[in-house]
């Protein structure tokens, strides 16, 4: 299992708007066909917002849920808010910052000891024990 960031379904979206494949498309093509992609519901909670935000949200809604189709959506069940903030603590402790966001989504990842692949190494670097996969 591998577990993708926002940043890999946003640009994935506008590659496929653009009908021109970049590194997101790339980086799918070249996982083994086997492989479950998942998300953390909380990436779909960010996904979401940017669809009531957009100009046109009937179109993307429908944009989305075809995106989504493909992908298992990982919910939190009674491990995770205790990992979250054992993860929390250590980040704050070595006087570190992370998106309250990237944290669930990082957290989820750790859940399923599963990598994420993101586009946003800086800060999911940040994260003790997440395997982090750039693309």
């Amino acid at each position: 299992m591998i577990h993708l960031d926002t940043s890999v379904l946003i640009d994935l979206h506008r590659e496929v708007a653009r009908e021109r494949p970049g590194a997101a498309f790339a980086a799918l093509e070249a996982m083994d066909e086997s492989e479950i992609l998942a998300i953390s519901v909380h990436v779909v909670c960010e996904l979401q917002a940017g669809v009531e935000l957009s100009r046109q949200p009937l179109k993307e809604q429908e944009a989305l849920d075809q995106l989504l189709s493909g992908l298992l959506i990982v919910r939190p069940d009674e491990r995770f808010a205790p990992l979250y903030g054992r993860t929390y603590a250590a980040i704050r402790g070595g006087g570190r910052h992370i998106d309250a966001l990237d944290l669930l989504t990082a957290t989820a990842a750790l859940i399923d000891d599963a990598p994420l692949l993101t586009k946003n190494v800086k800060d999911f670097s940040k994260v003790p024990g997440l395997r982090v996969i750039r693309y």
